[in-house]
């Protein structure tokens, strides 16, 4: 026999408002079953405050609910306004088929036993489902789980529905009681309260991510297009001083021509480190040199801006265990921001080499342009951040800070007056670099 009843009214806190609803379950229950409801209700009351993953907080739910229900299984469907149907976002139980049931499961309005108590709002206790023509048996089918008693709530928020908690087969093959119902409605207010707000949360994340994928690929088009106007200028008179036999222009151009496809070149890079997962090549590698061969790359840049470029290093050729080609892009792009930092008169960038007495290197890249804004130093390291305006993308510190984290060690932007300075620290693995080959007491440069 099916037993629907009215849906009492309950006040600000989730209980019931009259005294004639209140009672009587509440005097019939067992000190089991008022310890239980207690202890869940503490639950709910703590994952519905810091819960903010919808998926995730559907499991609670459904889970909390079958706890407190004493059921084999439980499910939430949730409910689609356009489509105005219901659709299963969550089922648990020994042996339910989450996957299968999100992909397959949807009624309408009034279908099955959860549409039923969604269409009407009022909770539905169904004792033997194969007794109920409004049973649907399309969730056993896809779950190849077999219902034999039932308990739907629908979840209600501020007259508004937001789906139907469902809890399957009481465990000891006997019916829910009124205890079960009278506390799934209660289950059900703050069920439905936490939904709502995870789902406000979830588009609040959403719009600040396709706001932010937004502005990061203007930056990112602006940048190419940079770079092509320059390139293209480039052909343009290349090609007009070939037909003229102009080869001195040629030569002229042709540097700046070189720049650009080192910016795109650059670019890729940064952007292929940022976005792919990889695993560095761990092999013995040298920084000195590594340092050398940067600074190499980037003379004729401050030769152009007339930059100072000065390394300090002292006497330490013992190998570090680290990806080379990484590990040289990083420092690249520390160095490329410092030459760019520093002003056209009197700009200077200094590379130092250190040795800490756990054996970690430290690589530290100053200059003397403006410095980070105060505002600006807890972003500086974060994917398409920049402080250049258009003419940055946000790449270069978060690649170089990536590949920093990938060798077990840090980056980060020092304290510094009059310029920024970013210290690189790099940890000292020893046995590893005996394995390799390297020696932590005598090894020589190749």
């Amino acid at each position: 026999m099916n037993n629907s009843r009215q849906k009492p009214t309950y006040d600000h806190r989730g209980f019931p408002a009259c005294l004639e609803d209140y009672q009587p379950w509440l005097l019939e229950a067992t000190q089991e079953e008022l310890r239980r409801v207690v202890a869940t209700m503490h639950r709910v009351h703590g994952f519905t405050a810091v819960l903010t993953d919808l998926d995730l907080l559907l499991e609670r739910i459904s889970e909390e609910g079958r706890l407190v229900a004493q059921a084999e299984a439980a499910s939430v469907m949730l409910y689609d306004k356009k489509a105005d149907d219901l659709y299963f976002r969550v089922v648990l139980g020994d042996k339910s088929s989450p996957d299968v049931l999100k992909k397959e499961v949807r009624l309408k309005m009034g279908q099955g036993i959860a549409g039923a108590a969604a269409e009407s709002r009022q909770v539905i206790h169904v004792p033997d489902v194969s007794k109920d023509p409004r049973f649907y048996s399309g969730a056993d089918a896809a779950s190849r789980f077999q219902t034999h008693s039932l308990l739907a709530v629908p979840m209600i928020e501020r007259g508004e529905l937001i789906g139907v908690l469902e809890v399957v087969n009481k465990i000891g093959d006997i019916c829910f009681s009124a205890m079960d119902q009278h506390v799934l409605e209660v289950f059900s207010l703050l069920a439905a309260t936490a939904v709502v707000n995870a789902r406000l949360i979830e588009a609040q994340i959403q719009n600040e991510r396709l706001a932010a994928i937004g502005q990061a690929i203007a930056g990112l088009t602006h940048h190419i297009k940079n770079i092509m106007t320059g390139l293209g200028n480039c052909v343009e008179l290349i090609d007009g001083a070939i037909k003229k036999e102009d080869f001195l222009l040629v030569r002229q151009i042709w540097p700046i021509l070189f720049r650009s496809t080192g910016r795109i070149s650059r670019f890729v890079q940064d952007l292929l480190l940022a976005a792919k997962p990889r695993m560095p090549v761990m092999a013995p590698c040298w920084l000195h040199q590594i340092v050398a061969d940067v600074c190499e790359d980037v003379r004729e840049q401050c030769a152009h801006k007339s930059v100072c470029l000065e390394v300090q290093a002292k006497e330490n050729v013992d190998p570090i265990v680290g990806d080379a080609d990484l590990l040289s892009r990083c420092i690249l792009n520390l160095l490329i921001n410092a030459v760019e930092a520093a002003p056209l008169k009197n700009g200077r960038v200094t590379i130092t080499l250190g040795l800490k007495n756990d054996g970690a290197r430290t690589i530290e890249v100053c200059d003397n342009g403006p410095g980070i804004p105060q505002q600006a130093r807890a972003r500086i390291f974060d994917l398409f951040y920049s402080e250049k305006g258009t003419r940055g993308t946000g790449l270069g510190l978060a690649s170089s800070y990536k590949i920093a984290q990938e060798h077990g060690g840090t980056l980060e932007l020092l304290d510094s007056t009059g310029g920024a300075c970013f210290l690189l620290t790099l940890p000292q693995r020893r046995e590893m670099a005996n394995i390799f080959g390297g020696s932590n007491e005598s090894s020589e440069n190749p």
